[in-house]
């Protein structure tokens, strides 16, 4: 007999089942969690290196830079709901979050600069696409300025992570 990861629950299990990952990704509890900020993650930095890439050539993919960076809005707002999710249930003081932990001392400390340099980098991007280039004098410098940041602490956040996002992606 299997127990419930959500309920904790005595559970019937099917023989020759294993979860499929999509069921692994929305299980629920911190498992399901951990697996869906993983893959949220994971996602984020094949976009992120899309935009990377155009940075390096910005005048003649422009075009590409907007599209990914509109794309990516998305992903965010999931990666910010999940570990938010994460950080509630466990500031509440949720058993099973609890029990599995703070998260590291590094990624904790510099998490609202994180946050916030990536909500103003996405925002100002947006507010130069949908403003024009009449905005660029005063909304650009904030743009540069606000990922400059970004980069500085999002790259140590994922300098934290990058170690267990392998198996927190496997699917068996």
């Amino acid at each position: 007999m299997a127990v419930d990861h959500r309920t904790h629950a005595p559970r019937a299990v099917r023989p020759f089942s294993t979860p499929r990952p999509l069921e692994r990704i929305t299980g629920g509890g911190t498992s399901g969690n951990e697996r869906l900020t993983a893959a949220t993650g994971a996602t984020l930095l094949v976009l992120l290196a899309v935009i990377g890439v155009t940075i390096i050539q910005l005048g003649s993919l422009l075009w590409l830079h907007l599209f990914v960076g509109m794309l990516l809005i998305g992903p965010v707002a999931l990666k910010l709901a999940s570990t938010g999710y994460r950080f509630v249930r466990y500031y509440t003081g949720e058993p099973s979050y609890r029990r599995k932990g703070p998260p590291a001392l590094a990624p904790r400390a510099i998490a609202p600069i994180v946050v916030i340099s990536t909500v103003v980098v996405l925002a100002s991007g947006v507010a130069l696409l949908f403003a024009g280039p009449a905005s660029r004098d005063s909304l650009l410098p904030i743009h540069k300025v606000s990922f400059i940041v970004w980069a500085a602490f999002t790259g140590v956040h994922v300098l934290a992570y990058l170690p267990r996002l392998g198996p927190e992606l496997r699917c068996s």
